[in-house]
């Protein structure tokens, strides 16, 4: 790839907005559109996604779990799926949230960061809390194949807690040492680093401090929508890091399926949202 991820992302988001949709072919959002919970269902559900996301958003995030769950069949849906958002103009990012160690943490980059597995798309969500020194593997694979990482920081979910908000000797939470860590990553990167973090967009109370100042790279922030959180909410969680933020709208936007037309209205309004609060 000629452009880094952080570059790539950038030059999209300014042209398409700010938002990432993602793809979550659940059991109840199949049985909403009508679809059997089989990989005939995953499929039709997939590609519709992709007809009506793939040219007009910029970021579309497949949720690795619910394409697994029909095995080496609904993996290969996956596969498709992250070859037509290519074709169709869409940044992707396999949210597969991996994390391991040594050799097993090599391997899941191959999958999901190698040049030519059919999995890579041109970003992965990852999991640092077997220590942020275990992905090395995997951030140095996708900086060198140009593609991004997304590192799990401040998550919303309430369990989420009780580990990103302890704090280690130097009295850091264990979110900001993530955050830190990432900033590392992305010193002197330009226009924008390819290092993520995921903050979620629900985040409350002690998430909120976290210091976003020398981050350098994406913020992905889940919630917006079904789960919350509204548009106008990203300032005041953000703050002065709001230009860097790229805002993740699953359920909210696929409700309006299964019409192509609908699902792709849907999510250009939420852009539309989004901008607003941006400019």
């Amino acid at each position: 790839m000629s452009l880094t991820f952080g570059a790539r992302l950038s030059e999209l988001t300014a042209s398409r907005g700010p938002l990432c949709v993602g793809i979550d072919p659940h059991p109840g959002l199949l049985a909403a559109w009508g679809l059997p919970d089989d990989v005939s269902g995953l499929e039709r559900f997939a590609l519709t996604c992709v007809e009506a996301l793939a040219g007009s958003v910029a970021v579309v995030k497949p949720q690795a779990a619910f394409f697994e769950r029909f095995g080496s069949r609904g993996i290969a849906v996956l596969e498709r799926v992250l070859a037509d958002l290519r074709s169709g103009g869409a940044l992707s990012v396999v949210d597969a949230k991996r994390g391991d160690i040594g050799s097993t943490m090599a391997a899941y980059a191959d999958a999901y960061a190698g040049e030519g597995s059919p999995l890579a798309g041109d970003a992965v969500t990852a999991s640092p809390f077997l220590g942020f020194g275990s992905l090395s593997p995997l951030l140095d694979l996708a900086a060198k194949t140009g593609r991004g990482v997304f590192v799990l920081a401040l998550t919303s979910n309430p369990e989420g807690g009780s580990v990103q908000l302890a704090r280690g000797a130097d009295g850091r939470t264990v979110g900001q040492a993530v955050v830190d860590d990432v900033a590392a990553r992305n010193a002197g990167a330009a226009p924008l680093g390819s290092v993520g973090v995921v903050i979620g967009a629900t985040v409350t109370g002690e998430a909120r401090s976290v210091d976003l100042g020398a981050l350098n790279g994406p913020i992905l922030a889940p919630g917006i929508g079904a789960q919350g959180a509204t548009a106008a909410d990203l300032r005041e969680v953000f703050g002065a890091a709001l230009p860097h933020v790229l805002p993740n709208s699953s359920r909210e936007v696929l409700a309006a399926g299964p019409d192509v037309r609908a699902l792709r209205d849907a999510a250009l309004r939420t852009v539309d949202s989004v901008r607003a609060v941006l400019a």
